[in-house]
């Protein structure tokens, strides 16, 4: 059997790309393993800014309730909380890479757990308190968390951004196929992914070979 491959960028601080990613999950699904999705981080905040204007924020975050009802959206909250805005995107993304070391399922769950923290709890998830939280709510073994302070990755986070810009990805979400250099950037309707993903399994374009279990 064979899977249609698609490299996907991403930021946990995107409303859109909770969308996206959402959508993306229900084809991973319904497509039962013909469809791989490598995700990579993508940094609209690079640069970590503390003392965030919090009631510029909050106004910011209304906005959010037209991304939530877009079919299919996640639950979105104008931020309410005693948390401060996040400072930057990079603390985010480092968890999320070191749960992928544990496995795709690991990266999965903390991966949803990170969107939902931020958009639906209102939770500051650059916090190393809240991340930890977050790291054991998904009931991850403790020590592994360290592996998300490690050099290589951050350094890796880094690069995959820096990848994704020289791709022409200045925007998230973006999407592409793997064989392919045009990128596809912005929350696009489930069907236009979906005719996508059917095409490229009916030319055999992007595809790589699935491990039989």
């Amino acid at each position: 059997m064979e899977a249609v491959h698609f490299i996907a960028w991403s930021d946990y601080l995107c409303p859109w790309c909770w969308n996206a990613s959402r959508t993306l999950w229900r084809l991973f699904d319904e497509y039962e393993g013909r469809l791989r999705i490598e995700w990579r981080s993508y940094l609209l905040r690079p640069v970590e800014k503390k003392d965030r204007d919090r009631e510029r924020f909050r106004k910011y975050t209304e906005r959010w309730r037209v991304i939530g009802a877009e079919p299919g959206a996640g639950t979105f909250n104008v931020w309410c909380s005693d948390d401060p805005p996040p400072s930057h995107s990079v603390p985010a993304h480092r968890v999320a890479k070191a749960a992928a070391r544990i496995g795709p399922e690991a990266f999965r769950g903390m991966h949803d757990r990170l969107m939902t923290a931020y958009f639906t709890d209102n939770r500051d998830i650059s916090s190393d308190r809240v991340l930890r939280e977050l790291w054991a709510a998904e009931g991850l073994d403790e020590a592994a968390f360290a592996v998300s302070r490690a050099p290589e990755i951050e350094a890796r986070v880094l690069r995959e951004h820096e990848e994704a810009q020289a791709q022409g990805a200045h925007g998230v979400p973006a999407i592409k196929r793997i064989d392919n250099d045009a990128v596809i950037v912005g929350a696009h309707p489930e069907a236009l992914y979906r005719r996508w993903i059917d095409r490229s399994l009916e030319r055999g374009e992007g595809v790589v070979p699935v491990e039989p279990f």
